[in-house]
């Protein structure tokens, strides 16, 4: 046994790294201003790549938006998007007629499978206030008997994820938001049905996590086999198992070992990814993730054909009315609308 449960430490960069069979995770936050009349930003973009803007040093992006902040329609294949939204909105419409707009604390769980469009707005609502955004997505890879499963679409509101709350012997409180996976009692919402997460022995867990000024809580273990991931994001400073971050940074850890996080003097935010390895050959090609270079061609040449679907919006940057409160379309037609 390794005489510390830490295995590696990473810079936090642009994507963050991860580890099989998570294959990426991107975190946005952007500080947009009021919105405009077509709930773009209601400022300059004179100087921004316009279709192309990542740039690093600006407080908010367009990404690849030309009105509107976000990523029009692209095609996916082959693995499953998991879009946490902590701030902000986001508008989603596909190929397969479902549609929604969600944040505040809502998740998008998306099994792509066989192929699906779709395109995922900022839609920047306020005009008379900022629309802060903050929002994870998170890349799952698929097995390869699930690659070309059916799509699926599915809303977690944040009222149906649970909390699981501990508090130190201080007092000091910390809380996890239970995307998947388990803490003692406190279960996710079923994950979707094709998922590696579906099958409760792959230990798959997605947990967001905030601390209190000087709270301190023992990691859970799990299986030695299982790959975990935690990335500090925010916060002055954490120890974790005994070695003090003062620097936002991703660390590998040993799941079946003992780790306690100790928070230091502000508020510290933490995501967790972990799951048992698919242990299966990755070969991707921008958003397609197969097995083999063959599967890749083939998913291009059935997406030249058919573009999975087509695309039943007048844009490919659909974004849906602005009076329009949180709710999810599925491809069935049937319609759940939130305050």
């Amino acid at each position: 046994m390794s005489n510390t449960p830490i295995k590696s430490i990473k810079p936090l960069g642009f994507p963050w790294q991860t580890q099989d069979p998570f294959l990426f995770c991107v975190y946005h936050e952007d500080h947009y201003p009021k919105g405009n009349d077509v709930m773009g930003p209601a400022a300059s973009l004179a100087g921004r790549n316009i279709g192309q803007d990542f740039a690093p040093n600006q407080s908010w992006r367009m990404y690849h938006g030309e009105q509107v902040p976000g990523f029009p329609a692209h095609p996916h294949r082959g693995f499953e998007t998991v879009t946490i939204v902590t701030k902000g909105l986001v508008d989603h419409s596909d190929s397969l007629g479902a549609a929604g707009r969600f944040g505040f604390g809502d998740v998008q769980w998306m099994t792509a499978g066989k192929g699906v469009q779709h395109c995922e707005m900022f839609p920047l609502l306020y005009n008379d206030k900022e629309n802060p955004l903050e929002l994870f997505q998170i890349w799952l890879n698929l097995p390869k008997a699930k690659k070309l499963t059916a799509p699926h679409f599915a809303m977690l509101w944040a009222d149906a994820i649970p909390t699981y709350v501990n508090k130190d012997l201080k007092g000091k409180a910390t809380h996890v938001s239970v995307i998947a996976g388990k803490i003692g009692t406190t279960h996710a919402p079923a994950p979707a049905p094709d998922s590696w997460a579906a099958n409760e022995k792959n230990e798959v867990a997605i947990w967001t996590i905030k601390m209190e000024a000087g709270a301190s809580w023992s990691l859970p273990n799990a299986s030695a086999n299982v790959n975990r991931s935690l990335y500090f994001y925010a916060g002055a400073s954490l120890k974790i198992a005994d070695k003090i971050f003062s620097t936002h940074q991703a660390v590998e850890l040993h799941a079946d070992q003992e780790v306690i996080l100790e928070n230091g003097n502000t508020e510290s935010y933490l995501l967790l990814l972990q799951g048992n390895p698919i242990n299966e050959p990755v070969v991707q090609h921008g958003p397609f993730v197969m097995n083999t270079q063959a599967e890749i061609q083939q998913a291009m040449q059935e997406y030249r054909q058919t573009e999975f679907g087509g695309w039943p919006w007048p844009s490919f940057e659909h974004v849906h009315p602005r009076e329009k409160t949180r709710f999810a379309k599925y491809p069935d037609g049937k319609e759940e609308i939130k305050n």
